[in-house]
């Protein structure tokens, strides 16, 4: 069988907890996916330049890695973690709904630092409580998780892209694709000047047309929040829910439970795909078959990385949830940070040093990940070997110490039998 018996019935038994978290990280996609496509859209609704309108990745980017950082703080109890996740939902929902109203690229920004916040909380939490549940087994569970964001950051473009708008970047139809992404490196480097009868300053029609895709994205996202009261209602965590004793386990369900996992998958061979795939990518750049086909297949070792990454260090830290919080909060930092060095330098040495960039980050993370690996195994074998040491050490206990629990359970059952015939 392609999945073992016990993941199933763990999976059964908190189905409704896993899709509920699973929907939230659809929201999380949906919501950092969305601003790519539609960029050029927001800056002509804001008049703003394309340097001014970049602030909002780094707004958000920004606010993302503080929601993660305090995201922590809700996990202590189920009904603070699901709260937090049903107003972060929420907000996202709204966010996108009043965007179309943001004229100024200041609100705008406002705007995306309040998503971020919602979407760090999102992903902190989230990752918790899946391992929270299935602890050893998590694995599995954080790579669906992650395939939420994927499908949401898929489905973000494919609804935007009917209401892009054409001719919001210049009108001149003789004008290709060259000549497009020529336009936003040097927009990078200086402001672009509009002036009353360019056609930037003209975008009443496309702005009312981008409107509709941010508002379709909100109706799609708004069962997420509804999803995560349900949850709430379920466990008995609202007010207006009478007090019950949780359901016990089953017979079957308590033996899956205490059955011994095999152990946690770990994530050297998706960093060793990565490797090879940047560097192939470097070797054929010239090739635009192969452009394709190493993407998508970057896109599947990346994909794997992380949430087997959370779970191998919970494991080693014995599931405390402290370690989901550091990782997701670093992997925002390195994200925000990224962004920036590794854009400043495509914009000083030319897009072909993106892939040198990726691959030396690549084998900087192989070779961290190495030294992880090979100290908790030098850490296992320490305290390992100490307490056999212990145990050798320790002198058997003596037998009239061994007799003494029987003495006293005999006297206490004589006492007893007194009591009964008094």
């Amino acid at each position: 069988m392609l999945i073992e018996e016990r993941i199933l019935t763990l999976f059964r038994r908190n189905c409704q907890h896993t899709l509920t978290y699973w929907s939230v990280f659809f929201s999380f996609g949906l919501s950092i996916a969305f601003l790519g496509p539609t960029i050029q859209d927001l800056k002509c609704q804001t008049g703003s330049t394309l340097q001014e309108i970049t602030w909002m990745f780094f707004s958000q980017q920004l606010c993302l890695l503080i929601g993660s950082s305090i995201g922590g703080a809700f996990t202590k109890t189920l009904f603070w973690a699901l709260t937090a996740l049903f107003l972060s939902s929420l907000i996202i929902s709204v966010v996108f709904a009043i965007i179309p109203l943001c004229y100024n690229v200041l609100l705008l920004a406002v705007a995306m630092a309040v998503s971020g916040l919602a979407m760090g909380i999102i992903d902190t939490i989230a990752n918790i409580q899946l391992v929270s549940i299935y602890k050893k087994d998590s694995a599995i569970f954080l790579q669906a998780l992650h395939f939420f964001i994927g499908l949401g950051a898929l489905v973000s473009p494919l609804i935007a892209d009917p209401f892009i708008s054409e001719h919001c970047l210049g009108s001149n139809s003789t004008e290709n694709a060259t000549e497009i992404i020529h336009h936003f490196r040097s927009s990078f480097r200086s402001p672009v000047i509009l002036t009353e009868n360019s056609p930037h300053s003209e975008p009443v029609e496309e702005k009312a047309n981008v409107a509709y895709a941010f508002w379709i994205m909100a109706l799609i996202n708004l069962p997420v929040p509804i999803a995560v009261f349900v949850l709430m209602y379920q466990e008995k965590l609202l007010p207006f829910c009478p007090n019950s004793t949780p359901r016990l386990l089953d017979k079957d369900e308590l033996a899956m439970e205490t059955k011994a996992p095999e152990g946690t998958e770990i994530s050297e061979p998706d960093d060793a795909g990565v490797i090879v795939t940047l560097l192939l990518l470097l070797i054929l750049y010239t090739n635009r078959v192969f452009l394709f086909v190493g993407t998508t297949l970057l896109g599947l070792f990346i994909s794997s990385v992380f949430p087997c990454l959370v779970a191998y260090t919970e494991d080693i830290l014995e599931y405390r949830g402290c370690a989901t919080t550091v990782l997701v909060t670093t992997a925002g930092m390195g994200e925000m940070t990224l962004q920036v060095l590794v854009g400043s330098l495509i914009q000083k040495k030319g897009t072909y040093s993106f892939l040198v960039c990726g691959l030396v980050i690549g084998c900087l993370g192989f070779v961290f990940f190495l030294s992880v690996i090979l100290c908790n195994r030098i850490h296992r074998n320490l305290t390992g070997a100490s307490k056999k040491a212990a145990m050798v050490e320790a002198p058997p206990a003596p037998a009239s110490e061994k007799a003494a629990p029987e003495q006293k359970v005999a006297v206490i059952q004589t006492e007893s039998n007194k009591c009964d015939s008094g």
